[in-house]
């Protein structure tokens, strides 16, 4: 006998929340064999041998309380809602000695990956009435998580077309009465632009000036390739008050699926994250932070060469685009990508027609076996404008973090035959 239709539906809140494109697009990969992924924003390696090693010790001491002996408190108890002091202590002097950051006035926190310490910032920011939500700048391209949180938590997202070196000043002209922060990521993900200090600077400045939070996403600090450094907003002196740094394990030590990330939130934020933390997780669990101190022990010396390999697929990256453009495909990048492991792909208005950016992304792998994540997903437009003096048409984000170098040249030559062939015969009805 089937079930009755539930009584209630979803809040209403939520039919507003992007669709998440990662499920989406992984769904479709997993349901056509042989697909090559430069979607997923992962590297190919995992994580230090110390990380293996502290979970596996700690493994042993689980046969223990299993023949008998006492339950290990420091992993199998609930502990602080911030974090282990220990692993506290850890990233405070990572921070300090390799980010320069200045910490007084800021409280650490242990998240479930950085994207649930960005979702605890939006749930202390936002509130207000459905007609006038608290809002939440967002440079343009955006990372979609950011935005979903923001609408997730009852706020507004505010994208703004600012460049991809976000101009200080079109942030500025954005600013309302309910404006509670400004987001920056850098190295920035979708593009992989790595945003000057100068630019950071002034916005930090910005949002002090007016009251606002800035929200530095730093993810992908460690992965710079060009002269431009990856630089912390929260190094600046006294910006603790006003700044919120971001950060996460899973990118440069390989610790994805282990889902440890961490932020500095200034101190009075102290009571309202504490609500937000012991509702959600309760405390960061604890297994994971042994691994992750051992993870900072191997430190980014670790991290360093299997970065600096990347600089070879950047490499092939950038060849690849160079080669399809010299044989007349109507693609290039967007801007040069001296950070993170993306590039920022795009058709010539003109020539893309009627296509768009997701049915580009669902034909290239239905037809192609090759995934990019459409630019709809980042907050940009689905086709472009032609008449626009250089305008560009629909985007992908290409990522080359997990692909090694003979996979990763055989998933660009997909993709560049596969845009060639979708350009000759565009489906006329978009996705």
């Amino acid at each position: 006998m089937p079930l009755p239709p539930l009584p209630i539906g979803p809040a209403a809140r939520l039919s507003a929340v992007l669709k998440p494109v990662i499920p989406e697009l992984g769904a479709l990969v997993r349901a056509t064999p042989g697909t090559l992924s430069l979607a997923q924003g992962m590297v190919s390696w995992g994580p230090p041998e110390e990380v293996l090693a502290a979970v596996a010790e700690a493994g042993t001491a689980d046969q223990g309380s299993r023949s008998g002996a006492a339950a290990d408190s420091g992993r199998d108890a609930y502990g602080p809602a911030q974090g282990d002091p220990a692993l506290l202590e850890a990233l405070a002097a990572s921070l300090q000695q390799h980010h320069g950051m200045d910490l007084q006035g800021a409280d650490l926190w242990v998240t479930a990956g950085s994207n649930m310490a960005f979702n605890a910032i939006a749930q202390v920011l936002c509130d207000g009435p459905p007609a006038e939500p608290s809002e939440v700048i967002l440079p343009l391209p955006w990372y979609f998580n950011h935005a979903m949180a923001v609408q997730l938590a009852g706020g507004r997202p505010v994208p703004v077309d600012a460049g991809l070196v976000p101009d200080p000043q079109r942030l500025a002209s954005a600013i309302t009465s309910r404006t509670r922060a400004i987001v920056t990521v850098s190295p920035n993900n979708p593009s992989g632009v790595v945003i000057p200090r100068a630019v950071l600077e002034a916005i930090n400045h910005l949002c002090g000036r007016h009251g606002l939070l800035h929200i530095s996403d730093e993810a992908y600090g460690q992965f710079v390739y060009g002269v431009e450094p990856h630089w912390s907003p929260a190094s600046l002196v006294g910006a603790a008050a006003h700044t919120v740094t971001l950060q996460s394990l899973s990118k440069a030590y390989g610790m994805a699926g282990w889902r440890v990330g961490f932020m500095a939130a200034p101190a009075a934020l102290t009571p309202a994250l504490a609500k937000v933390q012991d509702t959600v997780l309760i405390c960061p669990p604890r297994l994971m932070q042994r691994a992750a101190v051992a993870a900072l022990r191997a430190g980014p010396a670790w991290c360093r060469p299997r970065i600096a390999a990347l600089a070879a697929r950047r490499q092939q990256l950038l060849a690849a685009v160079a080669a399809a453009r010299a044989e007349g495909l109507p693609t290039q990048l967007l801007a040069e990508p001296d950070g993170a492991f993306y590039g920022l792909l795009a058709l010539e208005a003109s020539a893309a027609g009627s296509l768009c950016g997701e049915a580009l992304m669902r034909r290239l792998v239905l037809e192609h076996r090759v995934a990019a994540v459409c630019g709809e997903s980042f907050g940009l437009p689905a086709r472009g404008e032609p008449k626009a003096a250089g305008g560009h048409g629909p985007t992908l984000r290409l990522s080359y973090g997990l692909l090694e170098a003979d996979a990763l040249q055989e998933a660009l030559r997909r993709l560049f035959e596969g845009i060639r062939a979708l350009l000759s015969a565009p489906s006329p009805s978009g996705p």
